[in-house]
């Protein structure tokens, strides 16, 4: 048979590994990334001097973060929608600008409630921006890079939790946690700068009006997959742990017999950059051996990591959450690719639901966790993060047994 009877050849023009829109594309998300954390954890190191400022005991100052991932979690579900009818990159850019404006209020705050409201403003509006990129990295960018790319996007909110937490430590100690925090929301702005001059539009993207009952039905179709039930619960504990660690460290660290200053603890943040490595290495090993063989190894590096932490040593302490974070970061590039690619019918829909998941981790574990510590102390929070992350490795494990969808295992 003639060839040419065939037609012509489809050429998939998703972006690649290697070519100058990748690289343009990861920039600029990355630069998203960062401003999204950095926005949204600065808060973290400075809920002892919340609690010293506004005379609130340490689960309540836990509110600061808490209330905003709460309030994030539930616009995540409507953030795709949006991103449906509205357009990636014009939600993703209003997003940031909105952020980096209320952060810029907050750091003016009066009083402890006006502080809790605009964090929570700042919830709706971040929502607007992670679920978005993930979802346009899964329609822009090709089955072969999406793992790595979605690596370095997560890298990007690795940078920019330990930026943010570094410099807001940093400078609260040497000024307060106003200017701290002011400096954050400027960077918000020179972040959202770049996102508009640099991330490019999209090609692979259909404009869909808001169909409220086709919204919840695409909602419920995703329940009916084997798979992505646990890779939302998944996200849930992946993220619950991580915050509840990082949440109260600082309490501990602060007090005898470390007695570390503010600036010391944000120094400790400095273990982000093992994340960083860890997302887009991990991410990457996954493209080539399979999300099933790869993901139930993070868990067991988070779960020793988490031991590491109950030791009398500052050094295994340190050691301890670089462990935790490397494998965090790592489970969520697997889990968080690993869901684009099981919903090719609802990506925008299955993205908002995994951040869903993933962020009422940190509002409902992480407030949680402030319990264990006026229970237990540190090993009340070891105990309770170890029961979290042994649930996430049993959900890794039986997804091994889960049958792969087209390319997605």
């Amino acid at each position: 048979m003639d060839g040419s009877s065939l037609g012509p050849a489809v050429v998939d023009r998703r972006i690649r590994h290697g070519t100058p829109a990748f690289r343009r594309t990861n920039l600029a998300l990355f630069s998203s990334g960062f401003a999204t954390f950095g926005l949204l954890y600065c808060v973290q190191p400075l809920l002892p001097a919340f609690s010293r400022g506004f005379g609130v005991d340490a689960a309540a100052s836990s509110l600061a973060l808490s209330l905003t991932t709460g309030v994030l979690a539930v616009g995540m579900l409507f953030a795709g929608a949006i991103s449906d009818a509205l357009g990636r990159k014009p939600v993703m850019l209003v997003s940031l600008l909105g952020s980096a404006l209320l952060v810029l209020l907050t750091a003016v705050a009066p009083n402890w409630t006006t502080l809790l409201v605009l964090r929570a403003l700042l919830g709706i509006t971040l929502a607007g921006l992670p679920a978005v990129a993930m979802t346009y990295l899964s329609e822009e960018v090709h089955g072969e890079s999406i793992g790595f790319a979605m690596g370095l996007y997560i890298g990007g909110n690795a940078i920019g939790g330990m930026g943010g937490r570094l410099i807001s430590g940093f400078v609260a100690d040497h000024a307060s946690w106003r200017v701290a925090v002011g400096i954050i929301g400027v960077l918000g702005l020179v972040s959202a700068a770049l996102v508009a001059r640099g991330l490019p539009p999209s090609r692979h993207f259909e404009r869909r009006r808001v169909d409220p009952r086709a919204f919840l039905a695409s909602f419920a179709m995703l329940f009916r997959d084997k798979g992505l039930p646990w890779l939302f619960a998944e996200g849930f504990l992946l993220m619950g742990a991580f915050v509840t660690i990082y949440n109260y460290v600082a309490f501990r660290l602060l007090a005898a017999p470390f007695s570390l200053s503010q600036s010391h603890v944000g120094a400790i943040f400095t273990v982000y950059v093992v994340g960083v490595i860890g997302s887009a290495w991990i991410g990457s090993i996954a493209d080539r051996l399979g999300r099933r063989r790869v993901l139930w190894a993070t868990l067991a590096l988070m779960l020793a990591g988490v031991a590491l932490t109950a030791s009398a040593s500052l050094v295994a302490i340190v050691a301890g959450i670089a462990m935790l974070t490397f494998g965090f970061f790592g489970g969520h590039s697997i889990a968080s690719s690993w869901v684009g690619k099981r919903a090719p019918f609802a990506r925008a829909h299955a993205s908002s639901f995994y951040l869903f998941s993933y962020y009422m981790g940190s509002s409902i574990a992480g407030s949680l966790g402030g319990i264990a510590w006026t229970w237990g102390g540190w090993n009340g929070v070891v105990g309770y993060v170890a029961v979290l992350v042994l649930a996430g490795l049993a959900i890794a494990l039986k997804l091994r047994a889960v049958t792969p969808f087209a390319s997605a295992a």
